[in-house]
């Protein structure tokens, strides 16, 4: 419960496009100033003074680079790079901000601007959101690109497999050379010219969540780039509030999206010496929702990202100002500034995170591959639909009410799904063969971890923490045969292998390094397994075991009783390989003194989590004092738990504000702090008696003792400025 500590440790920060507001000079770590533009130096001087490490962020895709796209930077004009689809349209994030065709003239270009911020003094580089939409591919760029990689024509995505997985993988090479590009420039620059150690960092959205919007973006392949130092996971309300299917209802599951997207990310920089943040957002982009909602979603979000334990450091806010300053909904008459008491629990939070530590996990490890390569198959060729529309009026496959009332009314129900209206299906954003294996077992307390593929070759050993791996090649494609090989061995040392899986992909057709001898490289892996399965069946490996269902992994997602057949799959398999899983509807992780427990509706039961002991309520503004939470499907609680705390006399439970010392004698205690402005803060501290008086700034402060947890909770309105509180205590 480090509250006091250094903030070169950079454990919290958040991204801000302007000038420094009293309202967010909250005291995080550093903050990342947004945007290369005439302001840049002014705004990294006024952080630094404020005592901030400061780092930049800006787009990689897109940004504000008129100057390039209209010649001025080097007398040519660069519209040509911009992204477009096959009709034509430029791909814009907003006007005179196309998505761009990251090539070499580009990159040098981003190089060029960005040594603003090196000679402004920032200690780190953030380039966000390498993006490639899927539907791209048809500029002029695109066209030379594919050229000089394949050394053959382009072809158009829409026109076969073959060409659409092509082009989705120069896609993601594209920018991975560009970061390395521009990260190798700029590091060189800044050691050369300032003798400084430039870091360099890449936020990004996870690999679900890029899969389920059609995005293409080097993902897992970041892992590849030396000059690349870390990453932030983009993960948010906006990306987790992502529909999807399960027991046959089509709906928001932010909770359970969100761990899913935190889980994969961390495997970004796992076995790696990498830096890995976790964003939350305490509203979203979507501007339309009440704070109510904002609220709820933003504590999913948090306590998915918690209970993955390998990750202690967060990004607590992109763009405090539109959280803080801003009205919700917007363009409503009802339209409100954010409400007193979160504004309190959202600076209680920005401190707490600041503590937290990593732990090892307990029990049977389960995890779920996925891999780059879902990025490369997210929609199918015309060929494979006679409804396939015009150039003129283009085609939509997303999740239309007309589209999803077909597929209640006839997929559905279906003995034997397939044909066209399977293929939208899986192609929807809501990435059926993906979520249908993962909720079924994750609603029913399984702690089930997205896994990279892509990394069972990189790092020898890599999935030996994984006790059972569940698959599927129906959504992904191994790059290399070493990867199943790697599987097998993993095993034959004595995991359990679920294989799920039809080989109905029409991707399964593309020219790859399977294709020649086998009709799908999952029957390379049954050959590297030394099975020759059925279409259902548990086989010996070794001192593991494979099994096998040929199914499509999209019905799971289609019944209730399609879900409880795979969770019997999953329970058959499990006790032949050893483990016994008791189904439940939570997930709870202890990292030091706090609890975080997460409660699922649409699970084994509707029975709440019961937690008896004497907490401290970190979801709550005044971190209430408890000997008792019970927290009830769709809920979800961070409790600190004051028996296990490091001091049992003086101790900082929680606070508003940032504490950078704490002195004290046998009659006071002596606290600076420095909180954002405008805000009603709050502290709960235990101390060795109890309290009698407490002042700040030589004026009185309120406060209330609690006898029972011996702590203290001080309340005063913070003015963003240093303040000096005295207790007394008896």
């Amino acid at each position: 419960m480090a509250f006091i500590r250094n903030k070169n440790e950079e454990r919290t920060g958040y991204q801000q496009g302007g000038e420094l507001r009293d309202s967010y000079n909250n005291q995080c770590d550093f903050v990342m100033v947004y945007r290369i533009n005439e302001t840049t130096a002014e705004r990294v001087n006024q952080y630094k003074k404020e005592g901030y490490t400061v780092h930049l962020m800006t787009g990689i895709a897109w940004g504000s680079y008129t100057d390039y796209l209209y010649g001025k930077w080097d007398g040519r004009n660069h519209w040509d790079e911009a992204q477009k689809d096959r009709y034509g349209n430029l791909i814009l994030h907003s006007e005179d901000t196309p998505y761009m065709v990251p090539t070499v003239a580009f990159s040098d270009y981003l190089s060029d601007k960005l040594r603003v911020a090196v000679d402004a003094g920032v200690e780190a580089i953030h380039v966000e959101e390498p993006e490639f939409w899927d539907r791209a591919g048809y500029s002029e760029a695109f066209k030379r690109e594919y050229l000089l990689y394949y050394r053959q024509p382009w072809s158009a995505p829409h026109e076969s497999v073959d060409a659409k997985y092509k082009c989705s993988r120069l896609k993601a090479y594209l920018y991975a050379r560009a970061i390395d590009r521009v990260a190798s420039s700029l590091k060189e620059y800044a050691k050369i010219k300032y003798n400084r150690n430039l870091r360099f960092y890449v936020p990004t959205h996870s690999l679900i969540n890029y899969t389920q919007w059609k995005i293409v973006s080097p993902e897992g392949r970041l892992a590849d780039i030396p000059a690349v130092d870390g990453c932030i996971a983009q993960v948010w309300t906006g990306t987790s509030r992502e529909k999807n299917w399960f027991d046959g209802n089509f709906k928001e599951r932010t909770f359970e999206t969100a761990y899913l997207e935190y889980g994969v990310m961390q495997e970004l920089v796992k076995e790696t010496d990498r830096k890995m943040w976790f964003l939350h957002d305490p509203i979203e982009d979507n501007p339309a929702f009440d704070w109510n909602d904002y609220r709820k979603n933003y504590l999913c979000t948090v306590a998915a990202s918690l209970l993955h334990p390998k990750i202690n450091t967060y990004e607590i806010c992109p763009w405090p100002n539109r959280v803080f300053e801003d009205k919700y909904p917007k363009n409503s008459p009802d339209a409100q500034s954010i409400p007193e008491e979160y504004a309190t629990l959202l600076n209680n939070m920005f401190n707490t995170l600041g503590t937290i530590k990593n732990t090892e996990e307990k029990g049977v490890k389960v995890g779920i591959l996925t891999a780059d390569s879902q990025l490369y198959q997210r929609e199918y060729p015309d060929c494979y639909f006679s409804d396939a529309k015009s150039e003129e009026t283009g085609t939509v496959l997303h999740e239309s009410d007309e589209l999803i009332e077909q597929f209640k009314n006839n997929l559905f129900h279906a003995e034997s799904p397939g044909g066209e209206l399977m293929l939208k299906y899986m192609s929807t954003n809501a990435f059926p063969s993906f979520y249908s294996l993962a909720l079924p077992l994750l609603k029913y307390g399984v702690n089930i971890r997205p896994v990279l593929l892509d990394n069972a070759r990189r790092y020898p050993g890599y999935l030996d923490d994984y006790d059972i791996i569940i698959m599927s090649y129906e959504y992904m494609k191994p790059d290399y045969p070493d990867v199943n090989t790697c599987i097998a061995n993993r095993v034959r040392q004595g995991a359990a292998l679920i294989y799920i899986g039809d080989s109905y992909d029409p991707f399964n057709k593309v020219k790859s390094w399977w294709s020649k001898k086998y009709q799908s490289p999952s029957e390379h892996l049954f050959e590297a397994l030394e099975i020759c399965p059925g279409k259902k069946g548990i086989y010996k490996c070794g001192k593991g075991i494979a099994a096998v269902w040929k199914i499509s992994p999209c019905i799971f997602g289609f019944s209730k009783e399609n879900a409880d057949s795979l969770r019997e799959f999953f329970t058959e398999v499990s006790e032949k390989a050893g483990y016994r899983f008791s189904f439940s509807n939570n997930l709870s992780i202890r990292r030091d003194p706090y609890i975080i427990t997460a409660v699922m509706d649409e699970s084994v039961d509707n029975s709440p989590v019961v937690l008896k002991g004497l907490f401290a309520d970190m979801f709550t503004p005044d971190f209430k004092i408890l000997t008792e939470k019970a927290v009830n499907p769709g809920e979800n609680s961070m409790l600190c738990d004051l028996a296990k705390i490091d001091n049992k006399d003086l101790c900082i439970i929680g606070t508003s504000s940032r504490i950078n010392s704490m002195d004290h004698n046998k009659n006071n205690i002596i606290i600076n702090a420095h909180g954002a402005g405008n805000l009603v803060a709050n502290i709960r501290l235990r101390t060795p008696s109890r309290v009698t008086e407490a002042q700040i700034d030589g004026e009185p402060c309120k406060f209330e003792y609690d006898e029972t947890s011996k702590t203290v909770l001080l309340t005063y309105i913070s003015e963003a400025k240093p303040v000096s509180i005295t207790i007394t205590i008896e």
